[in-house]
């Protein structure tokens, strides 16, 4: 669907600000337009934009990026670019001390302005790494509210925070006070700076994109947390985001933004039941689900054309179903700095990021690798591309010359078999070089391994960018001027350059939208299925894995904790943490809201007490991997959970290695 097709549509159910709402709304927003001016031009924003938040409400914001929620925001508190302006429209905001006051007319660096950001109206930014400086303490920064608004005493900046951060549920607030950002996981980071936020108990909180890239457990307890402290302290909620399974969950309220303009508004159950406009129902279609056992095709608001004559087709070394990577055994440990605030500093924390673990990639399928930050994921992904050593353990590359244990080889054998497995990154911004243009990103893998000839390289990169649809005049642009979607399609490019068997895809599509996650998937299935090529697909996003995996692996603290084809392990999930998992995903349905109640503690992610017969002791050996089902392994001491079943599949009770036989 074209955006002009999206933007003309009759179906359109814009619904104005009525003026009796307006006079009663927390903050209310008339008829805004916002330009960025620059030698290039005039980029309209946002046009002719207008909604209201009442009192202890929450409004969710939604649409791509570029759709104009971020600007929106940002005008809002004061934040726009240099370049950003203005041009038309009021920002009305009901202040406790002040009255109302249009923040529209107010000048960014006023005193006024400043008496409202953070004591009034506070915001939750999408990246708390970058937000947060790494060189102070996260008590020294979130204090600093406090001793801006309240120009509080030394002790009582100290309380309130400690009260605050014991307020987002944040453990051991006392110490983390000592902390600094880098210190924490993504989700304490996130805790931190909604505490931050919340210092001075303000009216509205402004979240954007609170819960993005996060793993789906600590997106929960985010949402639950968001829920329960606006309910404590009955402040309204402005939420922006693309995951409608977020918005299912927490608004109460829906805009819907495309081109800097509302397409579509009302209540979210109005939204869900009766979408009207194209755009809306588009954003819905592009959204995976593991309930769709079908496995449905992914509908983008814009489709990737694929050419499959330009198609590089790797050769394969064996038969589809056969081993391609075999790794048993894997261990690997890193060492955690002591503590520097005790005396003759303690001993070096160590960390097991893998643990025993051994898994099969068969030639032709896309295993997915499932769990949280902190599972050993990204571990185990880098140990099979050798990019990190392990403690112990092997990995066997079968190829037409023979298996190749990748742990004992050599430099040379390493840099043959770097053309046959190839890593997609999941931030592609960082991981393409800003200084050179696309075609010599594309043509730097060719040279390196002497490929093809430098007059070859120029229809060789034509091909890739075909191949993922991307146009051949794309060759001479740089990165920063791509969107993150298309920048994806480079990473993949890139990868696809030498012709290689397997790709590692560590969690390609954690940070894209709806839409154009629906467009990566489609692509890495469609390369699939027309190249031969073979996936390891590392995501913690369960829908994501469910639509593009054949088969799954579950890892939980450096160990593999179940293993099983797709249909299988959403069907009848057997470990309590694939459970949970499965249990944490926000659906875009509001029928089936989260259920809070079996979340962890927050904190305790990562330290599991499984009840018997999966429970691991510390000290002790592991429970075994166990075939409950024909392919579908589980870790524990018995099977006696399962109950009687005499059409049951009576699988012999195997170790974990002869259960890896088992499967491949």
């Amino acid at each position: 669907m074209s955006d002009a097709a999206v933007l003309s549509s009759s179906a359109s159910r814009e619904v104005p600000v009525q003026a009796d709402r307006a006079a009663s709304a927390l903050l209310a927003i008339e008829d805004l337009s916002v330009e960025f001016r620059s030698m290039a031009g005039t980029t309209k924003a946002v046009a002719g934009f207008s909604m209201a938040v009442a009192p202890g409400r929450t409004v969710a914001l939604v649409g791509e990026s570029g759709s104009g929620k971020s600007v929106t925001s940002q005008a809002i508190l004061g934040l726009l670019p240099k370049n950003g302006v203005i041009t038309s429209g009021r920002i009305l905001f009901r202040d406790g001390e002040m009255g109302v006051v249009d923040l529209a007319t107010i000048p960014r660096a006023a005193p006024q302005f400043r008496s409202i950001r953070g004591r009034s109206i506070a915001m939750v930014f999408q990246e708390p790494m970058t937000a947060f400086s790494p060189l102070h303490t996260l008590g020294d920064q979130i204090g600093e509210m406090a001793a801006v608004h309240r120009r509080a005493s030394k002790a009582e900046i100290a309380e309130l925070t400690a009260e605050t951060l014991r307020l987002v549920r944040f453990p051991e607030p006392t110490r983390a006070m000592r902390m600094y950002p880098f210190e924490l996981s993504g989700g304490l980071r996130q805790r931190a700076m909604i505490a931050m936020a919340l210092m001075c108990r303000p009216p509205l909180l402004i979240a954007d994109e609170p819960t993005t890239a996060l793993d789906v457990t600590l997106q929960a307890q985010i949402l639950k947390l968001l829920k329960d402290l606006q309910a404590e302290l009955g402040m309204a909620l402005l939420l922006i985001t693309h995951d409608l399974g977020v918005v299912a969950n927490l608004a109460e309220e829906v805009v819907v933004m495309h081109h800097g303009r509302i397409v579509e508004s009302g209540p979210v159950e109005t939204i869900f039941s009766r979408p009207s406009h194209p755009y809306l129902i588009s954003l819905m279609k592009a959204v995976p689900d593991f309930s769709d056992s079908e496995r449905r095709r992914l509908t983008p608001i814009r489709e990737i054309k694929i050419d499959a004559d330009v198609l590089i087709r790797p050769k394969a070394s064996g038969p589809v179903g056969e081993p391609l990577v075999e790794a048993r055994g894997l261990t690997k440990s890193f060492s955690l700095r002591g503590d520097r605030k005790l005396v003759g500093r303690a001993p070096a924390q160590v960390i097991r990021a893998l643990d025993d673990v051994s898994i099969t990639v068969r030639r032709g399928e896309c295993l997915g690798l499932v769990g949280e930050s902190g599972s050993g994921k990204t571990t185990l992904a880098r140990a099979l591309m050798r990019a990190v050593p392990v403690d112990a353990g092997s990995i066997v590359l079968h190829g037409a010359d023979g298996p190749v244990d990748l742990v004992a080889a050599d430099r040379d054998t390493m840099f043959k078999v770097r053309k046959r497995m190839q890593y997609v990154f999941q931030d592609p911004f960082s991981s393409l070089d800003p200084r050179m243009t696309v075609g010599a990103i594309l043509s730097e893998p060719l040279e390196i391994h002497g490929l093809c000839e430098a007059g070859e390289r120029r229809a060789r990169v034509e091909r890739l960018l075909a191949a993922v649809g991307l146009e051949p005049s794309h060759a001479a642009r740089y990165p920063h001027s791509f969107s993150g979607g298309q920048r994806q399609r480079i990473g993949i490019a890139r990868a696809l350059a030498l012709e290689p068997e397997i790709l590692i895809c560590d969690e390609p599509v954690a940070a894209l939208d709806v839409s154009v996650q629906a467009q990566i998937l489609n692509l890495l299935r469609d390369l699939q299925r027309l190249s031969g090529l073979t996936y390891v697909f590392i995501t913690h996003n369960l829908a994501v894995v469910n639509h593009i995996a054949d088969r799954i692996v579950v890892m939980c603290d450096g160990a593999v904790v179940e293993m099983a084809p797709r249909a299988d392990l959403f069907r009848e999930p057997l470990h309590p943490y694939t459970r949970l998992l499965i249990e944490a995903v926000p659906h875009a349905d509001l029928s089936r809201p989260l259920d809070f109640s079996h979340l962890p503690e927050a904190g305790l992610i990562g330290r599991r007490d499984w009840p018997a017969p999966f429970t691991v002791r510390p000290g002790l050996a592991m429970p075994p991997l166990l075939e409950a089902r024909p392919g579908h392994f589980v870790r524990a001491a018995d099977l006696g959970f399962l109950g009687p079943a005499p059409s049951r599949h009576a699988a012999p009770v195997l170790s974990a290695e002869a259960a890896l036989e088992t499967q491949a």
